[in-house]
Parts: structure tokens; sequence; C-alpha cells
């Protein structure tokens, strides 16, 4: 055996040894399960740990993360979505399993599927116009999500032949006339200096979410103004003696909030040593200690703003627009093309799509909202439920806020006295280092000494 072969397998070895190991608590908090992970430190770690939890759909109210050399020491403070916590042992058994072995099985994959990805410039009516070419074209959507921002829309389709439910790649001519039938409905009308992208590929385990952000990052959504009495409040300061980059960000809390800034964080190359993340009722308040790849903080103005400005988009993209839209019936050839057209004649707007199918049933939710964006009359969603059936459509609050507000007065009150402390020192923003993250790290007993 070579000397790199035996190279490889100690590499294997000490990686199994290192794998994550997970503790799962529900004595610590009163309103919320502690998920403790430790784990050796390698590119993505954070960002995998962050990804399962909210695939599962958990809401990570609180998070202290510490990298100290070669190890990892993350707490997560989690829910489900009515914020209680979890008692269901068989899905805390398999939460543990899951982040233990997630070095080794990666995302979500789409075997059998061909994957449709689309980047394009947003108008009324267009996703309902890519559905009826996707149906005149025999392809039938088994899963999708399609996220619009600041004029723009990224979209992941995955799709079998309506007729036989294999992929379709082995139809070259037939994936030529999809990819130019929906480029030339993409097709920028506005000025816009992007190119329109459609792309075809086969099967994989990209993980939707993260794929749709980093195709809104590589079609430059975050280049227009925000409006800054409604945007998240982000600031980056260095930290010169540490050499660690300060991101602090406040903006509503919600469902995945952490997963999107972790995920820009990732796909930007910056590394996140420290952090600590906590919800005061409604209100997130985000502080990240960072490096770029090359060990480096922020080292230009320039940088700076890129950055506030993506991880502004990065949370704005998934921010709540418009009435939610549920749509439950049994799944049949050409049933998104139909619902879209009657929300497209009635002009409805969709801002956000979640598109899932599984043993024949559809379930389908849609985030819809006027032409230009704003509430829509419910005298005109009452014509587009009856249109499409009462009994298949629904109307449903965006998120159960409500459900955790009288969980978390019993902690805002205390979130509070500490907030008013660490302002004492810094501005509203900033939270000074040895404040926030230290103590949080220290009283957890994850550390000894920060540094």
């Amino acid at each position: 055996m070579e000397l790199s072969d035996c190279s490889n397998e100690y590499e294997k070895l000490v990686v199994r040894m290192n794998m994550p190991r997970v503790v799962i608590d529900n004595g610590v908090c009163p309103n919320s399960t502690v998920v403790k992970i430790d784990s050796a430190r390698s590119p993505g770690i954070l960002l995998e740990s962050v990804q399962l939890l909210t695939d599962m759909n958990l809401w990570i109210r609180k998070a202290y993360i510490s990298s100290d050399g070669k190890w990892n020491m993350d707490v997560f403070h989690v829910s489900d979505l009515n914020g209680n916590k979890l008692t269901d042992e068989n899905l805390i058994r398999y939460i543990e399993k899951s982040i233990e072995t997630s070095h080794y099985c990666k995302s979500e994959g789409y075997t059998g599927l061909t994957a449709l990805e689309l980047t394009g410039t947003d108008r009324v009516g267009l996703l309902s116009e890519v559905f009826a070419v996707l149906a005149d074209l025999h392809c039938d959507v088994v899963e999708a999500k399609a996220w619009t921002h600041n004029g723009r829309i990224a979209s992941m389709i995955y799709v079998r032949d309506g007729s036989s439910g294999t992929p379709i790649d082995g139809d070259y001519d037939r994936v030529q006339r999809i990819e130019g039938q929906l480029r030339n409905l993409l097709k920028a009308d506005d000025g816009y200096q992007n190119n329109t992208r459609t792309c075809v590929t086969y099967g994989g385990n990209t993980h939707m979410e993260r794929r749709l952000h980093q195709r809104m990052f590589m079609d430059r959504d975050y280049e227009k103004k925000f409006d800054s009495e409604t945007s998240p409040v982000v600031s980056v300061q260095n930290l010169v003696k540490r050499g660690y980059s300060v991101v602090n960000l406040q903006c509503k809390d919600r469902m995945k909030l952490l997963f999107d800034v972790v995920c820009t964080l990732t796909d930007m190359a910056y590394i996140v040593f420290h952090a600590a993340i906590r919800t005061v009722g409604e209100t997130a308040f985000l502080e990240f200690y960072v490096r770029h790849s090359d060990g480096n903080p922020v080292n230009s103005e320039p940088e700076r703003q890129r950055l506030i400005q993506c991880l502004q988009a990065a949370i704005e993209r998934r921010t709540v627009k418009g009435v939610r839209l549920e749509l439950c019936t049994t799944d049949r050839h050409g049933l998104l093309a139909e619902v879209t057209r009657i929300l497209r004649e009635n002009g409805l707007n969709i801002a956000r799509a979640e598109i899932s199918t599984e043993e024949g049933i559809a379930r389908n939710v849609f985030y819809v909202t006027d032409a230009n964006g704003n509430l829509i009359d419910p005298e005109i969603i009452k014509s587009v439920r009856e249109k499409i059936g009462i009994d298949d459509i629904s109307v449903k609050e965006p998120f159960p806020l409500s459900c955790r507000e009288a969980v978390e007065k019993e902690e805002q009150k205390q979130e509070q006295q500490q907030d008013h402390q660490a302002r004492i020192g810094g501005g509203a923003v900033l939270v000074s280092l040895g404040s926030l993250v230290m103590r949080n790290l220290y009283q957890l007993g994850l550390i000894k000494s920060y540094f």
C-alpha cells in the first residue's frame, strides 16, 4: 500500500473517531429542548447541523456556537412549530442519529427525477406559464420551490415523464425544447443586466433551499437598494486585536432564519468561530465572530457593504409576503398549470411557492399578493377558492407566531434585562466582545477561557 493510501485511511479513521456527539436535554430549559453538538471542525459542519434541525421543522430560538482549536461546541435551544418542547422519543432518537451520521449521509436526494433550475425577471403569471409549458411537454412536477426577491425569481423544479414516470434525460431533443421554451419565458424585459439562466440536471443531492440562495446570490439580487425602515439591521465591524469581524443582525424572528444566515456566510467563504443567537418576543438578535477562509477579517469597505447587502437579501428572500394559500388534493397531470392559471387570471402574483407530491397527493403552498406586492382583497381570495374548490384550498396564517407568544412572555422580561446590560457599553446593535457570546458559552461550561 502506498503512503498516500495509508494517509487517506488514517484521515478516515480520525474522522470516524471525531463524528459529532449529540446530547438532547429537556431538563435544562423550561420552554425548549436543548441540543448540544460536539464535533471536529470541518468545512460546512455548522451549516449541516443547522440544516438538519430546520429540515425537521424545528424552531431554533437560541444558539451558542464556539469553535476552539479543531473542535466545535454548539448548543441549540429548539421547539416545535407550536413553541413546545420535543417529547416524542422517536423524534429525539432520529435527531441524534441524523446529526451523528450527517458527515456520511448528505442532504436529500432526488433519484429518478430531472432537475430544472431557473433564474430570471419576475412578473405576474410567470410561474403559471412555466407550469403550463411543462404540462404541454408532458412533464409532471414532483417537487418544486420558487422564491422572488427584488424583481428576480429563482426556482428549482423536479420533474419526471408524465406517462412513464421516468427521468426525461434520455430524450435530448425534448430537453432542448424544454430549455428553449423556459428560456424564452424568463428573458429579462426590464433592462436588468444579468442574463436569464436555465439549467437542466439529472437527479443529484442538492439541498433545494441552499441552491435557491446560491442562484439568487449568483443573480446578484442583493444589489438593489433596501428600504432602511423595513430591512434587517446588519452591522459589520472589525475586532482588530483578535482578528475577527463581528457581524450583528437584528430582525423579526421566523423559521429557518439561522439557516439562511449561516448558509450565506458559508457560501461567501466566511468561517464562523463564535456566535450567539437569541430572541426577545418576535425579534431575533444574531451575533457572529467570523473570518474569511483566507484567515483574514473583512478588510475593505466594499467587502463590508457587500456582506451587509448579501445578509439582508438572504433574510428577505424568505420573509413572508402576502396571503398563504394551501392546496391539498389528489394529484393529476396539469394540476399546477390549472391552479396557477386561476391565480394569474385573478391578478394574483405568486411571491413564493412550495410544491410537493407524495403518494398521489399534491400538497402545495403559495404566498400570493396583488400585482403591486400588496395584500389582497378577501373577496378575490373567496372567488379563487370557489374556482379551485373550497375543500381543496384553504387560507392559513403564514407562521404560528401566536402559539409562541405565551411561551416567550415567560422569558421576555429576563431577555430584556440581558439586552439592556449588553447595550450599556456599546451601541444598539453591536455587542462588545466578552458580553453576549462569552457569557453564554462560559455559563454553559463550554469554555474556560474565551481566548
